[in-house]
């Protein structure tokens, strides 16, 4: 297994920041991010905190969590595979961490950990939906204490030692591992991703994915329930006496209430990546998309300290007047010609949100962007905002202009149709049961993808089913009218050769193949060539470019892909530019311009790099400027 080598600079962290926890006397914060990486704070001066020192994984960490008991134990959880647990100095800085015990033995990435009230057993729950207890003194497996039909999210201890486990099935348990046959379990309405015990152990707090905040006895009895938002409730953690709680919601919000669920404050920061919030000493720390944590006073809800630069991290790509668009992390549209003469082409920064853009689609002169706040925005070619919808209730990772309409799929599994001028609601489809992570023309309507397992094609209504994958499906693409491929978070990706029904009402597949390669997650995919002997191209999380020949007419066994190139990272989008070119995206910020030969041969034609361009444009703004 490749490690991350993001490369990052002194200042934090190179990539979103996916969790915080501060140390239990409140002296230090630990953040971690898809940098591969945990970065060591000190915010005993919480306006200006200071990077300390770093811990590397080999893939992106989803969790870090101090030691209740030995308060200078950290286990840090990661999409490797493994748990490690590291003794931190009182001073990191002079004295470097050191690692104790690596939890090896997990069957697929880890989501988040909790300690046991003994300080020495470890709860680790993971996207395959097992809840497993360890013994990190040696680090044994000490058992399974609990199980989802789906990937299991978050996971808390009380003060007595109930664990609570919730997952994206929307079932929430409660056992205690040293008393089996314990486990009481409620089922939700929808996914729950967010849990945490109060401090006196009494109340459990879940957040779900339609906005929803429960309060649960430990037997799991409502309490109360509290409406945080239009969008998912994602995480929660409890201030240290009890009388208030924080959520982050996917609104881009921190929501304060008090034990009794009366809102106290809102804070709005599109920066803020709120799948992660903790309290300390009046303090509220939360994740963020930009390079550091974000530190706000929890009393009066007023920003102590910020990060201090953007991450360009690209999710998604389009081409409009000759140009590629890049929708990064930082909220920023970079544009440039990927074929312009010489090795520096001319750069413009569209800065359209300060929400990470996860989709675009080109129309014309003009573009369109949805955001992670929810938002979908119309923009003209130079980047000045048209139009905007209003809230959409959950992330848009995928756009699509087909007809007379933008189609918009969003992390809670609607289609929606808007109208592409005034960008107001003209129609909604019929959903997935899962996040839509990826829309595409296809005949008169489009395909689609989602976390539901499932690849389909239609409009908006009387959608038909495809295939499904193993496991959540993450992008499709679409080739001459014919072909459909679509890349899982199962390592395989599907391609089919579609022919209409004899009535002409309905699309069949008529030759199918699964195509084997990464060693993870295949991220996206891309189709050149001819649909009768298309080149399928992929991105996975084991950060590889794949490539395989397909023959409709051999059918003798699985296909193996051949490595094009590699990356320091997981490769996150692709857009074919035309029939024998496509771009290639990394979140190391490689962007990638591959095409086919005589021979069907894929090679890498040209290489950029996302930082490089963005300080281009900007010196060049600088310039003109002075």
């Amino acid at each position: 297994m490749r490690t991350i080598d993001l490369r990052p600079g002194p200042a934090g962290h190179a990539a979103p920041v996916t969790d915080v926890a501060f140390r239990p006397d409140g002296s230090q914060l630990a953040t971690c991010s898809y940098d591969g990486t945990v970065l060591l704070w000190d915010v005993s001066r919480p306006t200006r905190p200071k990077p300390l020192t770093r811990l590397h994984h080999r893939r992106l960490v989803n969790a870090v969590q101090w030691n209740p008991v030995r308060t200078d134990l950290l286990a840090t959880a990661s999409a490797d595979k493994t748990v490690a647990v590291w003794r931190i100095p009182e001073h990191p800085d002079t004295r470097r961490p050191t690692l104790l015990t690596v939890l090896a033995r997990h069957t697929d990435d880890i989501n988040a950990v909790a300690w046991m009230p003994d300080g020495h057993r470890l709860i680790c729950v993971s996207e395959d939906g097992r809840a497993t207890l360890w013994d990190t003194r040696t680090g044994a497996f000490a058992g399974e204490v609990g199980s989802h039909a789906a990937h299991c999210m978050m996971v808390s201890v009380s003060l007595d030692g109930l664990v609570a486990t919730v997952g994206e099935d929307g079932m929430v348990a409660v056992c205690d591992p040293d008393r089996p046959g314990s486990t009481v379990e409620r089922h939700c309405a929808a996914s729950v991703e967010g849990c945490a015990w109060s401090h006196s152990g009494t109340t459990l707090a879940i957040t779900r994915d339609d906005g929803v905040v429960e309060l649960l006895t430990p037997r799991l009895a409502v309490r109360r329930t509290v409406t945080v938002a239009r969008t998912a409730a994602r995480a929660v953690a409890w201030a240290e006496d009890d009388a208030s709680f924080v959520v982050g919601a996917y609104d881009g919000c921190l929501h304060v209430f008090d034990a009794d669920g009366r809102r106290l404050h809102r804070v709005h920061d599109a920066r803020m990546w709120p799948r992660s919030v903790a309290v300390a000493r009046g303090r509220v720390a939360v994740g963020s998309f930009w390079n550091g944590p974000h530190l706000v006073d929890l009393a009066r809800a007023t920003p102590l300290a910020e990060p201090s630069a953007p991450n360009h991290g690209p999710n998604a790509m389009a081409v409009l007047g000759g140009e590629l668009l890049v929708g990064c992390d930082s909220g920023t549209v970079i544009a440039f010609d990927p074929d312009a003469d010489g090795a520096a082409p001319s750069v413009r920064l569209l800065p359209v949100s300060d929400s990470p853009v996860l989709s675009l689609a080109a129309d014309g002169e003009e573009f369109y962007t949805g955001t992670y706040a929810g938002h979908v925005h119309r923009c003209n070619a130079d980047g000045e905002l048209i139009a905007v919808t209003e809230p959409l209730g959950a992330p848009v990772p995928s756009l699509c202009r087909v007809a007379d309409l933008l189609v918009a799929g969003t992390y809670n599994g609607a289609l929606i149709g808007l109208d592409p001028s005034s960008l107001a609601e003209a129609d909604r489809g019929e959903p997935h049961a899962g996040s839509v992570k990826s829309l595409v023309p296809f005949g008169d309507g489009f395909a689609s993808a989602a976390t539901d397992r499932t690849t389909a094609v239609g409009g908006l209504h009387g959608r038909a089913t495809l295939w499904e994958h193993g496991n959540l499906v993450n992008s499709v693409a679409t080739l001459g009218g014919r072909v459909v491929a679509s890349a899982s978070r199962d390592h395989t990706v599907k391609v089919g050769l579609l022919e209409r029904s004899p009535a002409g009402e309905a699309w069949e597949v008529v030759r199918r193949r699964t195509l084997l390669g990464p060693d993870e997650s295949v991220k996206c995919v891309a189709l050149l060539g001819d649909p009768d002997s298309p080149v399928v191209l992929a991105g996975s999380y084991d950060f590889g470019l794949h490539r395989w020949k397909v023959d409709w007419d051999d059918d003798n066994g699985l296909r193996s892909g051949r490595l094009v190139d590699e990356f320091r990272q997981g490769v996150s989008c692709m857009y074919r530019l035309d029939e024998r070119r496509a771009a290639v995206a990394g979140w190391d910020g490689q962007i990638l311009i591959v095409g086919l030969d005589a021979d069907g041969e894929v090679h890498v034609q040209r290489r950029f790099d996302l930082d490089t361009l963005a300080r281009q444009a900007r010196q060049s703004l600088w310039a003109v400027a002075s």
